[in-house]
């Protein structure tokens, strides 16, 4: 790795960071340069600007997201509960995403022309087709759907946010929790059975 790319995976570790505690608004370029070891002449060489900065640290967690955790349309229960744990082992994707909805898209889609998530929408499509989803459904509202019920203790959750060091026990009953409010919630009517 150049000096030039060292000191960008730099930059980009020391955003990751502010962006997270901060939000966009109160994240601060010169402690970002200061923590990187770099300047802030570098920052807008690589980056363009703050936003530019926040957008690249953002799509390289969901970059590692969806490498960690890829959707299969016919086991969004297993899908959900993977979430939970990436959400667990990396919660710093969860606070840069709600920053990004409160600052950058505060309605519609949140990353707008993304490849991936549409890959997605067509693996929930496919399994409405094999009747594994409840084909009634509008398949981005399925998506939506089961990953809100993964965010359900995250780091960003309205009633307990839970944490790795949480006793296993709890971590296991949310997940069969989790798993079996998801299989409910996409199956198709005549397939909803207590599991």
């Amino acid at each position: 790795m150049g000096r030039a790319e060292a000191t960008r995976r730099r930059l980009l570790d020391a955003a990751t960071d502010e962006f997270a505690a901060y939000g966009i608004a109160g994240a601060r370029v010169d402690r970002i340069a200061a923590a990187a070891h770099a300047n802030k002449a570098q920052l807008y060489a690589y980056f363009g600007s703050k936003e530019g900065l926040f957008d690249a640290v953002f799509r390289q967690h969901l970059v590692g997201l969806m490498d960690a955790v890829p959707l299969t349309g016919g086991d969004l229960p297993r899908y959900a509960v993977r979430l939970y744990d990436f959400y667990l082992t990396s919660p710093t994707l969860v606070r840069l995403a709600m920053w990004a909805r409160l600052e950058r898209r505060p309605h519609g889609e949140l990353v707008p022309d993304d490849e991936s998530h549409q890959s997605k929408i067509d693996e929930i499509v496919e399994a409405q087709q094999t009747g594994v989803v409840d084909p009634t459904m509008d398949p981005r509202d399925v998506h939506a759907l089961v990953i809100a019920m993964s965010h359900s203790w995250s780091p960003v959750s309205l009633t307990y946010a839970t944490h790795l060091q949480d006793d296993g026990a709890g971590h296991d009953r949310r997940r069969r929790q989790l798993r079996e409010a998801v299989r409910r919630a996409v199956a198709p009517p005549d397939a909803v059975t207590p599991g």
